[in-house]
């Protein structure tokens, strides 16, 4: 079982007026945007639920969830800023690797990435109402890593999907950092980018452990900065998992900022 760290991540020191603003902004999540989020999440549910069953899964299982991300960031007064796009090209499937903040990082990639996608999720997620199944139906990958049968299961699953631009996109941390900062990567992510030999490319998600990091559910209105790197390309024999993953360690890390600057970056 995963532990976690005994301290947690410093917060900054608010003046009277900024905690009368963090009071306001708590009352409008809770009576406000939280309940609309939540009808807005069963909505689309449905609609992927519904969409999926009568056909055309890669529009279903896209659209309508990208489009509950781009509301979902507005409506708890997230901005969200994109760099990188013009680095990937809608045609070619790819296997993005990102950090993994916070919640938002799914908001983010999902409404902002611009690229059709299938996530790799962990698949107790699946026993979420209404949105396992929708997430099942979409063609999301559900991965079972309790044992060898489930990992070819989940290699075999994700060959037939990468296929016309469809890409994949997975955390190799595997959860949300408690502090902010990055957590060991897993190979499952490199592996299957060298089993199918398509190119990897990190991503940089920055500002979202600050607008909701993993040990509270209430929000901070953040800006959040989503940088898209450069595909990494399979060399004639596939890739060296190893050195993929610090490659692309080193690549997501490149975008972050200092500790000592971290802090003035978010107030930016």
């Amino acid at each position: 079982m995963e532990q976690r760290p005994p301290v947690r991540a410093a917060r900054p020191h608010r003046n009277a007026w900024q905690w009368l603003l963090r009071g306001l902004y708590i009352l409008y999540e809770i009576l406000i945007a939280a309940p609309i989020f939540v009808v807005l999440t069963l909505i689309t549910a449905a609609i992927t639920l519904t969409g999926c069953w009568l056909g055309r899964r890669d529009f279903w299982g896209y659209w309508p969830a990208k489009i509950w991300s781009q509301i979902t960031c507005t409506l708890f007064l997230m901005r969200v800023t994109v760099t990188g796009r013009e680095n990937i090209d809608p045609k070619q499937s790819y296997v993005f690797v990102a950090n993994h903040q916070g919640a938002y990082d799914i908001w983010t990639i999902y409404g902002f990435l611009n690229h059709n996608f299938k996530w790799l999720m962990k698949k107790e997620l699946e026993s979420i109402f209404m949105v396992g199944k929708a997430c099942r139906k979409a063609g999301h990958i559900m991965v079972d890593d309790s044992s060898i049968a489930g990992i070819k299961s989940t290699i075999q699953e994700s060959e037939g999907t990468l296929k016309g631009g469809m890409s994949l996109v997975i955390f190799p941390e595997g959860s949300r950092t408690w502090d902010g900062n990055m957590t060991a990567f897993k190979r499952g992510a490199f592996m299957l980018a060298g089993e199918f030999k398509l190119p990897v490319v990190p991503i940089t998600i920055d500002g979202s452990f600050h607008a909701m990091p993993r040990y509270t559910y209430l929000m901070t209105p953040s800006h959040i900065r989503m940088t898209i790197h450069k595909p990494i390309w399979p060399g004639e024999r596939g890739f060296n998992t190893k050195a993929l993953m610090e490659q692309c360690r080193r690549e997501i890390a490149s975008a972050l900022p200092q500790p000592d600057t971290a802090e003035t970056e978010q107030n930016a």
